[in-house]
């Protein structure tokens, strides 16, 4: 039985293995830009961001593309469906789709955020590539 749903940003630093998470209610072009800011906050000015995502609409608003415009530290990489690029963000995907939600009982919305939260956390405590 389905008690919810969420929407799951996250960003794979494929250097390190660190996931930058976040759970929003929808997936629009204003859920997504507050993604990228939380990303710019985080991340240190000094180093360039790689953006490597899919052709999704929501990535590709006007909104979207004049803050990244604004940003010449955001390097944006669109790729087709199955591209090798995002096929690590995809195989963390994988893994924490079987470790955590096939596996866990989510009777509320809440609760499957604060266990999605719970998984990012303690694998950011020893984040680790893939190869």
């Amino acid at each position: 039985m389905r008690h919810g749903t969420t929407t799951l940003f996250a960003a794979l630093c494929v250097a390190s293995g660190f996931v930058f998470g976040k759970c929003d209610k929808r997936h629009r072009a204003i859920e997504f830009l507050k993604f990228l800011k939380e990303i710019d906050g985080q991340v240190p000015e000094r180093l360039d961001v790689h953006i490597v995502m899919d052709n999704y609409a929501t990535h590709k608003t006007p909104k979207v593309k004049a803050w990244l415009a604004r940003r010449p530290r955001y390097h944006v990489h669109f790729t087709p469906t199955s591209a090798s690029w995002i096929n690590q963000v995809e195989r963390w995907f994988a893994e924490f789709t079987r470790k955590q939600i096939q596996r866990g009982v989510h009777t509320s919305v809440r609760q499957l955020e604060a266990d999605i939260r719970t998984f990012i956390d303690l694998h950011n405590k020893v984040p680790k590539p893939f190869k």
